[in-house]
């Protein structure tokens, strides 16, 4: 791993290491999926065990069947989860964290219970902030 604040980690192929404060450096598409909400609500979600689609789309209220969609294939694309198919009528669909995804479900859902326990001091924050302006 390279120091922070270096120029190491632009090159993709190993050739570098990898440096999240480097422009060019695709650990920054990581940290893109990472701030998306619906990523941290399924990796906490299916670090409980498998759920099929419609499962998860009940249990992650607000997510529209297209966003949850999108966000399962990328997820999977980047070997987060998993998808198995079973061969009933219609097809039943299943998804699964990976050994890889379980590694940060761990430190997702850390900070997922962080936001829990500590969304009133946040909105009181930016209640004090929002009347000084």
């Amino acid at each position: 791993m390279s120091t922070p604040g270096t120029t190491e980690g632009t090159v993709p192929s190993g050739h570098a290491s990898p440096n999240v404060f480097c422009e060019h450096c695709p650990t920054r598409l990581v940290l893109d999926g990472l701030s998306d909400k619906w990523v941290v609500l399924i990796l906490v979600r299916l670090s409980e065990g498998s759920m099929r689609f419609n499962q998860l789309r009940r249990e992650i209220e607000g997510v529209a069947q297209k966003m949850l969609s999108q966000t399962l294939k990328k997820m999977e694309r980047d070997g987060l989860i998993g998808r198995q198919a079973f061969a009933t009528v219609p097809v039943t669909v299943e998804y699964s964290i990976t050994p890889l995804g379980l590694t940060l479900a761990s430190k997702i859902v850390e900070i997922a219970h962080w936001a829990e326990e500590n969304i009133e001091q946040v909105l009181a924050a930016q209640a004090s902030y929002d009347a000084n302006q």
